[in-house]
């Protein structure tokens, strides 16, 4: 369901505009970070808001970067690199801006781009969380992977998007321009009100990183607060400059988390049923990555599996978990079998 384009189009008078802190986690992309930070700079100059750089314990020198080209910038740094989860998780302690904005380092912003988030967020009760359409930094015409115009989840737990269902991501020609409550925002670019942030608790260091936003916005959906794609609002994204889709670590942490995801945030009814679901698709990916001549990655997600069997049950669950019903965002159906036996490989093919 989209919005009413009234709704989000309201002006921001300067003694309304409300605290943002665009907070930038950085660990080893001095280069980029210097390609970056100026446009972030550029385009963020509205009153109230504040640019962070939290460096991850970096070694290549970027805090020294910051220091040196910008030092009207607000630098953290941090004394030991604890992923994405904790490293934003330390940086946004103690913080009492109205708003925060996540942003990758390898993230440029378009011109304009935070007005249409505070309007989309000062017009809907009970907003929780948004993110901008993520579009590719190379190709600018192109949407990007991490996030593209929204996230959305199959309840065996296998995130996609407007624009992007697995491996194929479509280009941008206007076909999601609509503002709609979505299942999850991309970390690369997620505006998020403060108050529902501390709430939450932030993002769960367990997850160190990837699909770390994606349970937080479940979190967040649970607390009764909505998640929204606002592609008014633009991000270009390069993507991969912490961890690239080709390192055997990223498939570790992908199929991991996706599992823990779901035991921590499933209802009993389902849980233990869908996790075993999960399992078996998870298992047709290894033999594909097995196809490809890819075994380091069948092998982690074997390690995946083995890590998650011995420790889920020191992981908290969701203590509000609600059915998947209940939630915005979610495909009942199998994105896997769709996509591969169907030929469904857009967004459209599913929602329309």
């Amino acid at each position: 369901m989209s919005l009413d384009s009234n709704s989000v189009q309201q002006n921001i008078s300067a003694s309304t505009y409300p605290s943002i802190d665009v907070v930038i986690l950085n660990y080893n992309t001095k280069e980029i970070l210097a390609q970056c930070l100026p446009q972030v700079i550029k385009y963020s100059q509205h009153p109230g808001v504040r640019i962070v750089v939290a460096d991850n314990c970096s070694n290549d020198g970027s805090s020294e970067w910051v220091k040196l080209h910008h030092p009207d910038i607000e630098l953290i740094q941090l004394e030991s690199n604890t992923g994405f989860a904790g490293g934003y998780n330390r940086a946004l302690q103690n913080r009492s801006a109205d708003y925060f904005v996540l942003l990758n380092s390898d993230a440029e912003p378009a011109e304009n781009w935070l007005p249409p988030l505070i309007q989309l967020a000062q017009s809907q009760p009970n907003f929780g969380a948004a993110q901008p359409a993520i579009l590719d930094y190379f190709q600018r015409s192109k949407f990007e992977y991490a996030g593209a115009a929204g996230g959305f989840m199959d309840v065996f737990g296998f995130p996609f998007c407007r624009g992007r269902i697995f491996g194929n991501v479509e280009y941008n020609s206007n076909q999601y321009t609509e503002t709609l409550p979505v299942f999850w925002a991309s970390g690369a670019a997620l505006f998020i009100k403060r108050t529902c942030w501390e709430e939450a608790n932030g993002l769960d260091e367990a997850f160190f990183a990837h699909m770390e936003e994606i349970d937080l916005c479940w979190r967040l959906k649970t607390l009764g607060y909505e998640i929204y794609a606002c592609p008014r609002s633009q991000v270009f994204h390069m993507g991969g400059a912490t961890l690239s889709n080709q390192n055997p670590r990223k498939t570790y942490l992908n199929f991991r988390n996706g599992l823990l995801m779901l035991h921590k945030n499933l209802p009993d009814s389902i849980r233990e049923k869908r996790i075993l679901e999960r399992k078996l698709f998870d298992g047709l990916a290894g033999i594909f990555f097995l196809i490809q001549g890819k075994p380091k990655h069948m092998w982690q997600i074997i390690k995946a599996h083995r890590y998650f069997d011995q420790h889920r049950h020191n992981f908290p669950r969701n203590p509000h978990p609600k059915e998947l019903k209940e939630l915005t965002g979610i495909l009942h159906h199998s994105l896997v079998l769709g996509y591969f036996f169907k030929g469904k490989k857009t967004w459209s093919n599913w929602f329309r």
